[in-house]
């Protein structure tokens, strides 16, 4: 059975040592800076820059996340996977 959105986001959270969330939620700013440093994206977290500037680092660190997508909205379910999948082999 397929892992559900939120489910994707949760092992993401985890792998980057955030806690999971109980209830549907966005990465939070704090989340994708911990996601950026797992992965050495291209971006200083030192003063967290704005989500849209986190979220094309990572679209850029990762194979399967579109570089050229609107980074202003979350990430697809597939690019979730693609997250976890880099995660996990990291």
């Amino acid at each position: 059975m397929t892992k559900t959105v939120d489910e994707l986001r949760n092992e993401i959270r985890v792998a980057v040592g955030r806690h999971e969330r109980l209830v549907s939620s966005g990465f939070t700013k704090e989340a994708l800076a911990a996601i950026c440093e797992s992965l050495d994206a291209d971006v200083a977290t030192a003063n967290i820059p704005g989500k849209n500037v986190m979220r094309q680092a990572i679209s850029e660190a990762v194979d399967g996340v579109d570089e050229r997508r609107d980074q202003g909205s979350g990430f697809r379910k597939a690019e979730l996977e693609a997250i976890a999948a880099e995660l996990d082999a990291e």
